[in-house]
């Protein structure tokens, strides 16, 4: 995984700009949203909402936002009911791409993500055409400077509460879990009070794809930057080496 590090990539979402910031708070907003409502107000009893909380907080989101979001959710009955949807495609030269979206208009958001696709020399595909070129994992990054720790102490307490994989970068750690043992291995990070740069259940790729056409390069940035100014995607994934922005 040396080389692929998210790391870098999410420290660099992090410093954008309010506008950027106030774009991951709304989505994270959604996700409390659909998780109260799936199974209540109470993150203790609640392990959909305790992760979306355990991810809004590694994203800087103030705690106080947070509970007005769950307060919020709990008491709207008439709060829009937000669908998932999973889109699969093709970036250039093959590169694989899967979108989550969480949306109140489907027909909306399947036009807009095609759209986004279309643009930057893309397509959408069938469903299942790429996802079997990713492993999901439970994945929780760790600043260095954040948490000052050895691979081995990390490695004994992560493998203790479910981790199955620890890979140190330069500057991070990541740990990975199958998915069903994320919520054990998040709780017992929390527990620690161990800061955490991201927690989340995600796909990562089995192999990765490198572009060197400047114009592949161009089209495949344009089909991100699309998606990411989209308001009804929650999440891209894909394997193209080198990306700037996911």
């Amino acid at each position: 995984m040396s080389g692929h590090s998210k790391f870098a990539n999410i420290k660099h979402k992090k410093e954008k700009n309010d506008a950027a910031k106030g774009k991951i708070f709304t989505r994270l907003g959604k996700e409390l949203l659909v998780a109260v409502k799936e199974g209540g107000p109470d993150v203790n009893n609640n392990y959909k909402l305790a992760t979306v909380v355990a991810k809004a907080k590694a994203n800087n989101m103030p705690n106080d936002t947070i509970e007005r979001a769950i307060k919020k959710a709990a008491g709207d009955g008439n709060a829009s009911n937000f669908e998932t949807l999973v889109y699969e495609g093709y970036g250039p030269n093959g590169t694989a791409v899967i979108v989550e979206a969480l949306t109140d208009n489907h027909n909306r958001a399947a036009a807009n993500i095609r759209s986004a696709f279309t643009k930057g020399g893309g397509n959408v595909g069938t469903p299942g055409c790429v996802s079997f070129m990713f492993d999901k994992k439970g994945q929780i990054i760790l600043d260095k400077e954040e948490y000052e720790t050895t691979l081995d102490d990390l490695m004994e307490f992560a493998l203790e509460h479910g981790a199955d994989d620890i890979v140190e970068e330069e500057d991070s750690f990541e740990i990975t879990s199958a998915p069903e043992d994320f919520d054990e291995m998040l709780k017992a990070f929390e527990d620690k009070n161990i800061p955490m740069v991201s927690a989340d259940v995600t796909m990562i790729p089995q192999t990765w794809v490198t572009l060197t056409d400047p114009e592949d390069v161009k089209k495949m940035q344009r089909i991100l930057d699309l998606l990411d100014e989209e308001d009804d995607v929650q999440q891209v994934y894909h394997n193209w080496e080198g990306a700037d922005e996911e």
